[in-house]
């Protein structure tokens, strides 16, 4: 096997965050594409159709908007270290999507551009074009062995062999984009397991087989294991959300949440329509969030008290340099 079994999170020579926090310029910016998705998974609440028709935020972002908020992060003090394409919903539903990364990528100020698909809608011309493009990183996401079992988790009508045949058909022309794909595999039999592996592990550079875990704000999900987090890790809870001091996201429609796990628009910290990125960034109110959870008052946050991102999924633990830090942001 030519991949490595690795989790898609980069363990290896990660800054530590209470030697560098304040920064001028996050290190991650999720931007989002593509609200809509043409998956109806069960784990997530994008998936779940009435709910979100119901906080009416399905749609595509302009390309005119994505333009304006590239040029607004580009002019950020520092290079922003990782811009993923990446949020709520599907990003290859966005015509518009290698044009994008392109337009990411000429202006020389992210250190790479990646995404997050479920490689449904993967060809061999689009995949020509997201190579062209210069992404960086791919994550795909497998919901599935068979077709069968495509339907019962995402309500969704694939042929398998075609959905393996076009990453494939990416990893042979990937150029120096690295393919990383991972499985849920909370009720994967060992056989199934190894069958993953033996499909996947010689047309991807990563592959892993994870947990569910209970990510989503005010989203229950079933099947959430209590003995190990995402990636096996030992669940082990942090106060402090570290993600709040080194990244934010742009929601489809120009709006900046204050988390990524914002599937309902309800942290809204801003509108990139009317204001700047370093505006938001460096702004009263990120402020006041971040001092409220230095002084561990994160329970009583409404969206933020419940958070699994922060027990389950292996999150940078600050909460010994609480103090410190809030001594230095003041």
């Amino acid at each position: 096997m030519k991949a490595q079994i690795k989790p898609r999170i980069e363990l290896e020579g990660r800054i530590r965050l209470e030697t560098v926090i304040p920064l001028s310029t996050p290190y991650l910016v999720f931007l989002d594409p593509s609200d809509v998705c043409n998956f109806q998974c069960k784990f997530c609440p994008t998936g779940d159709r009435q709910l979100i028709r119901s906080i009416r935020r399905p749609q595509l972002m302009d390309w005119g908007l994505y333009k304006k908020i590239i040029d607004d992060l580009a002019s950020m003090p520092e290079h922003v270290k990782t811009l993923r394409l990446y949020k709520d919903g599907e990003p290859l539903l966005n015509p518009d999507l290698p044009a994008m990364i392109r337009y990411a990528k000429d202006s020389g100020r992210f250190g790479q551009v990646d995404t997050t698909t479920n490689g449904s809608l993967l060809t061999p011309w689009l995949n020509r074009r997201l190579v062209q493009s210069g992404l960086d990183k791919i994550f795909i996401s497998i919901n599935g062995l068979d077709d069968m079992a495509y339907w019962q988790f995402a309500k969704y009508k694939i042929r398998f062999s075609s959905l393996v045949k076009a990453i494939r058909h990416l990893y042979k022309y990937r150029e120096n984009m690295q393919i990383y794909i991972k499985i849920t595999g909370d009720d994967l039999s060992e056989e199934e397991t190894k069958r993953f592996y033996e499909i996947f592990g010689n047309i991807s550079d990563r592959v892993f087989v994870e947990h569910t875990a209970p990510c989503w704000p005010r989203f229950s999900v079933a099947g959430v294991s209590n003995e190990v987090g995402i990636y096996g890790n030992p669940i082990k809870e942090v106060q402090v959300c570290p993600y709040i001091f080194y990244s934010l996201s742009i929601n489809s429609d120009g709006t900046v949440s204050l988390c990524f796990l914002d599937w309902a628009h309800s942290l809204i910290l801003g509108d990139l329509k009317t204001r700047g990125f370093k505006q938001i960034w460096e702004g009263h109110l990120l402020h006041t969030i971040r001092k409220r959870h230095l002084e561990m008052k994160r329970k009583e946050h409404i969206f933020c008290c419940d958070c699994g991102q922060l027990s389950h999924c292996l999150p940078d633990d600050i909460d010994q340099y609480a103090e410190d830090i809030l001594g230095r942001i003041k």
